[in-house]
C-alpha cells in the first residue's frame, strides 16, 4: 500500500515527466513507470482515441489476454460497465469496476468473457477527456492476488487524470510538426474484411505493401494495426446502441502522417478501411489539439479554403483587425509564424506546396 507521502512524490515525478518534450508512447511508458509506485496493478491497457468519435488507437499494453486480443478488444467496446465513454459523460474521472457493479463483476460483459479467465478480480478505468476531446483511456487490471481498488486508489488516479489529459492532448498536436514524406502521402487506401469475432478474414491486395510500409513487422508476419480492431468494435457497439459515435478514428503514424480508419457493415462482415486522412480531417484534429476556440476553428477552415482577411472578415461578419487578432492567437497556439507555415502543418505539405496538395 503507498502511503500519503509516496504518492505525492509520485505525483510530482510525474508532473514533471508531463512538462518534457516526449512522443505519446515514451510519455505513457514513462507515467506507468512512476504509477506503479503508487498504486498496485498487475496489468494494464492504454489506449490513444480519436478526440471526437472517441474510437482508440496505439495501444500501451501489457495484459496476460494479448493472445485474445480480437475478443478483448470487442467486449471492451460491447460494455457499457465504466465504458470511457460513459464515464466522460457522466463527468467521471476514474471508476473502478468492483464499484461500479457493487462487488458483482458479473455485470460486466467484458469480465465475463474475457477477464475472468485471467483471475482479474478489480479494474480501475481512467478517462482522459476536456472540453477539446477524448484524448485516451487507460484500465489497471488487478488479479487474484490483490484486494479491490480502494477510495485511496481512485482519488489518486481521478486527480491525476487532467494532467494526463493535458499532456496527451499537447503530444498530439506535436504530430503536426512535422511534414509527411511524398512517398506516404501517395499512399492510397486498404481494406481489411472482418467477421464478427473481429478475426480478419481477408484485405485488399495493397494491404501488405502500403502496411508494410507505414508499419514494418519485426517479422514476415503481416501487422493489423490496432485501429482496424478498434473501428470496427465501434461498429458493432453503435449496432448494439452502446454507444453512438461514428465508427472512425484518425491516428498518428510517423512523421506528420495521418490516417483515418472506417469501418462499415458490409452483410456478415466488416469492412475497415485505412487512408491517408484528409485535409478536413487533420485540421479538426489540429484545431482540437491545439485548444483552439469555435471562432478559431471556424477561421482556420476559411484560411484552409484559400480565403484571404477581406474575404474571412466578411464571411464572419468581423473587422479585418479582429480577423488578424485571431490569427495571432492561433499561431501562436500553434507556434507557427505565418499561413503558410500554418496552412503547411494543418494539410500536411511543404510550406512551398501551399494548397496545391488540397
Amino acid at each position: 500500500m503507498a502511503t500519503a507521502l509516496t504518492r505525492a512524490a509520485v505525483r510530482e515525478r510525474i508532473d514533471s515527466i508531463s512538462t518534457k518534450s516526449s512522443d505519446a508512447r515514451t510519455f505513457r511508458t514513462d507515467v506507468l513507470r512512476e504509477l506503479h509506485h503508487a498504486v498496485d496493478f498487475d496489468a494494464h491497457v492504454w489506449l490513444l482515441t480519436d478526440p471526437v468519435t472517441t474510437v482508440g488507437s496505439d495501444p500501451h499494453a501489457d495484459v496476460p489476454a494479448l493472445g485474445q486480443l480480437p475478443a478483448l478488444i470487442k467486449f471492451k467496446y460491447l460494455t457499457p460497465v465504466n465504458r470511457w465513454t460513459d464515464l466522460a459523460a457522466r463527468r467521471v474521472d476514474a471508476a473502478s469496476l468492483v464499484e461500479a457493479t457493487g462487488g458483482d463483476l458479473a455485470k460486466s460483459l467484458l469480465w465475463r468473457e474475457v477477464l475472468h479467465d485471467y483471475g482479474v478480480t478489480d479494474v480501475a478505468s481512467i478517462v482522459m477527456v476536456d472540453r477539446y476531446g477524448c484524448w485516451g483511456f487507460l484500465d489497471l487490471w488487478r488479479s487474484t492476488s490483490s484486494s479491490a481498488f480502494d477510495n485511496q486508489d481512485l482519488a489518486f488516479l481521478r486527480d491525476l487524470a487532467p494532467v494526463l489529459t493535458s499532456a496527451l492532448r499537447v503530444r498530439q498536436s506535436a504530430t503536426f510538426s512535422s511534414v509527411p514524406p511524398a512517398r506516404r502521402r501517395a499512399g492510397g487506401s486498404v481494406v481489411f474484411v472482418l467477421m464478427e469475432n473481429l478475426e480478419v478474414f481477408s484485405q485488399t491486395g495493397a494491404a501488405e505493401e502500403w502496411l508494410r510500409m507505414l508499419l514494418p513487422a519485426a517479422r514476415d508476419v503481416m501487422p493489423v494495426p490496432a485501429s482496424v480492431y478498434n473501428a470496427a468494435a465501434q461498429l458493432l457497439a453503435v449496432e448494439d446502441k452502446v454507444d453512438s459515435h461514428e465508427a472512425r478514428a484518425r491516428v498518428h503514424l510517423a512523421e506528420g502522417t495521418w490516417i483515418t480508419a472506417r469501418a462499415a457493415r458490409m452483410g456478415r462482415q466488416i469492412a475497415v478501411s485505412l487512408e491517408t486522412s484528409s485535409p478536413e480531417e487533420r485540421l479538426e484534429v489540429f484545431a482540437l489539439t491545439h485548444g483552439m476556440s469555435v471562432r478559431e476553428r471556424e477561421l482556420l477552415g476559411m484560411l484552409a479554403d484559400g480565403s484571404d482577411t477581406k474575404r474571412i472578415a466578411q464571411r464572419m461578419f468581423l473587422s479585418e483587425l479582429t480577423v488578424q487578432d485571431h490569427l495571432k492567437s492561433i499561431f501562436a497556439k500553434s507556434q507557427t509564424h505565418n499561413r503558410q507555415s500554418l496552412l503547411s502543418q494543418i494539410l500536411g505539405t511543404r510550406a512551398d506546396q501551399g494548397l496545391s496538395q488540397k
